[in-house]
């Protein structure tokens, strides 16, 4: 029989997450997280409450030093990028002013698992330990991150419901016909006692201002520096209008007092990325849903006015409604604005056949109908 070795054991003196001595009493630098996911007065009094609950919390405990509760109001926890409290928080706490985080639960936290434990395991490496009070998890715990990942999928998976219900709701509002307006991005229009969309007069005399000049051949440039000239707020309230806000007020069916709805939709609940609708999921299109401000007949002008000017290679240079739209019957050729008596108090503008003085002798008008001082006042 082979002798029995005689081995001690030396116990271990630091600890393997916070390399701090095992027998020594610590105390502990503690912040806390709270966050809630909407702007509603319910919620507000619950963040107010999780403030005031994990200040006294972290306070009454001998061993812990309160550090801060790091707070995100009215924000989604799907993911981490806009969350400015909980990022500052995670920067405080590689840095090593933290040395433990408590928080509600591990939905608080973040519901998306790889968002979740990628950021546990860097709170691990840099020494600092995370307390989900719901779920009575230490991420120091050898269970810790078995236990979050399963928590993590639940968080997410119900992120996900809430999400298909959100996109279910909306989709059954939009069947039944009913029409939501971003009044506070909208000219126009505000929110009735009734919850309908009414409108808004002063707005509306805006509105109907840019349709009118639109038609009468300004550019949406010269609409938008116009209204900037004159201090005319942006429908966000702004004070340079651009042309891309004109030609989207142009465009927009809800001034004829229609809605196409759905337009847009979210492709990936958890990066909440939406998309323009090309088909990929229905449409509702509500007639008479709202009070017109513009006139179905004048939209329905102002839109092939739009695309005629879009696919005209002179569009830039057009100053009149009329501009390459009247032919003349004799000849074929455009006609043109001409200015009659410049000087005096008979100046007068008419339109004439461009084909008067083409060719090399042009005291010889060629077309028949300018040869008869044909014209149109």
């Amino acid at each position: 029989m082979s002798k029995a070795k005689n081995v001690t054991v030396i116990p271990a003196t630091l600890n393997i997450h916070t390399k701090t001595p095992t027998k020594e009493r610590v105390r502990r630098r503690v912040a806390a997280y709270a966050r809630v996911s909407t702007d509603s007065e319910e919620q507000l009094t619950s963040y107010e409450a999780q403030v005031d609950y994990y200040t006294r919390f972290i306070q009454k405990n001998p061993d812990w030093d309160f550090v801060e509760v790091y707070t995100d109001e009215g924000i989604s926890a799907v993911n981490t990028k806009r969350r400015d409290g909980f990022n500052r928080m995670i920067r405080d706490a590689l840095a090593g002013k933290i040395d433990l985080i408590v928080t509600k639960s591990v939905s608080r936290f973040a519901r998306n698992t790889v968002d979740s434990l990628t950021t546990i395991r860097k709170l691990k490496e840099a020494g600092c330990e995370c307390f989900f009070q719901k779920e009575n998890i230490m991420t120091f715990d050898s269970k810790g991150e078995l236990l979050i990942t399963i928590m993590s999928s639940l968080a997410q998976e119900e992120s996900r419901s809430i999400s298909e219900n959100v996109t279910w709701g909306q989709r059954k509002r939009f069947s039944d016909g009913k029409v939501s307006i971003p009044y506070g991005q909208f000219l126009g229009y505000r929110k009735g006692a009734d919850g309908l969309p009414e409108i808004v007069p002063e707005e509306a005399e805006i509105v109907k201002r840019i349709y009118r000049e639109f038609l009468q051949g300004k550019s949406t440039n010269a609409i938008a520096a116009m209204l900037t000239e004159e201090g005319i707020p942006t429908p966000g309230k702004k004070t340079v209008w651009q042309r891309a806000t004109v030609e989207s007020i142009l465009r927009n069916e809800k001034y004829k007092g229609s809605a196409l709805l759905q337009k847009s939709f979210t492709v990936d609940f958890l990066t909440k990325k939406t998309k323009i609708n090309e088909g990929e999921v229905p449409q509702y299109y509500v007639e008479d849903s709202h009070p017109a401000i513009i006139e179905p007949w004048e939209w329905e002008q102002v839109q092939v006015e739009m695309e005629r000017r879009k696919n005209s290679r002179n569009r830039h240079h057009q100053t009149s409604p009329f501009s390459r739209k009247i032919i003349c019957a004799d000849c074929g050729d455009i006609f043109g604005a001409k200015t009659w008596h410049s000087t005096d108090r008979y100046r007068r503008v008419i339109w004439q056949c461009n084909g008067k003085f083409k060719g090399e002798h042009k005291s010889a008008p060629l077309c028949p109908a300018d040869a008869h001082g044909h014209g149109l006042h």
